[in-house]
């Protein structure tokens, strides 16, 4: 079940409650949609994404770019699924959702152990809508553990 905490005083809805929810969601409809374009229109213009390795991506740019390239290589064919496993806001414009799933394989609706990740996402509400201003996710399972 997914917690949510709301900061006291807030004046979120939810309206805001369920878009940050429904970032991951977004996030899997672009990865069906196998468009970096669609992907990287999640974050906000100046976003950062931090991911297993030595991936380092600053802007929608270069997120986008990133994820054409993965489309067309090792992301071809798969999916991704991604359920929040927390939800809090900081303010009205700002919230920290933390999710667990990963990539799945051509055909395959689960995510395979060796490649289950948690994942932590800073959202903010800019021009009324919410996108993901960083992101970050690391293996659950380590290799060897």
């Amino acid at each position: 079940m997914t917690e949510v905490e709301t900061a006291v005083g807030s004046t979120l809805t939810d309206a805001d409650k369920a878009a940050i929810g429904g970032l991951a969601a977004s996030i899997s409809a672009a990865w069906a949609a196998q468009s970096g374009e669609q992907f990287a229109a999640v974050f906000t213009s100046d976003a950062t994404a931090l991911l297993p390795g030595d991936v380092f991506l600053q802007g929608r740019q270069e997120i986008g770019d990133y994820m054409s390239k993965g489309y067309a290589g090792p992301y071809k064919g798969t999916g991704v699924v991604g359920k929040p496993l927390s939800i809090r806001f900081i303010d009205e414009h700002t919230g920290v959702m933390v999710t667990e799933g990963g990539v799945t394989l051509p055909g395959a609706d689960t995510v395979a152990a060796p490649q289950l990740i948690r994942a932590t996402w800073v959202c903010v509400k800019q021009d009324g809508e919410w996108a993901i201003s960083a992101y970050q996710n690391s293996p659950v399972n380590l290799p060897g553990a």
